[in-house]
């Protein structure tokens, strides 16, 4: 059974920084692109960043520069290293793996970006 389990959301305030785990399970981790999407109210699911098997790293223009991908797959977990929050940053952050059975999502963890 496939799972991916976040933690490390909160609230924080503008320029503030927070540090997002993702932990996998019941797949291979290593040889899997691991990804961050995230959902704001209202708005559509949009790829925040992604880290592939050879840790090559790509970003959605709104993040690159402030937050940072990385994997341990040794303790089989994606991190995502959020700094300079800005409220347009709220939204709920989910993990993502593409597996051969499909698409599998964390639950999530709500992050708030408010003074």
């Amino acid at each position: 059974q496939v799972r991916l389990v976040e933690s490390g959301g909160g609230l924080v305030q503008p320029g503030g920084s927070l540090r997002l785990s993702c932990a996998g399970s019941g797949f291979i981790f290593g040889k899997n692109t691991m990804a961050w999407h995230r959902q704001a109210p209202g708005k559509q699911r949009e790829l925040v960043a992604a880290i592939s098997s050879g840790f090559m790293t790509n970003y959605a223009d709104a993040v690159r520069g402030r937050f940072t991908i990385s994997r341990d797959n040794a303790k089989s977990t994606v991190f995502l290293q959020m700094t300079d929050l800005q409220p347009e940053d709220t939204a709920v952050y989910l993990c993502h793996v593409y597996l051969g059975t499909g698409p599998q999502w964390g639950q999530g963890t709500q992050v708030t970006v408010s003074s």
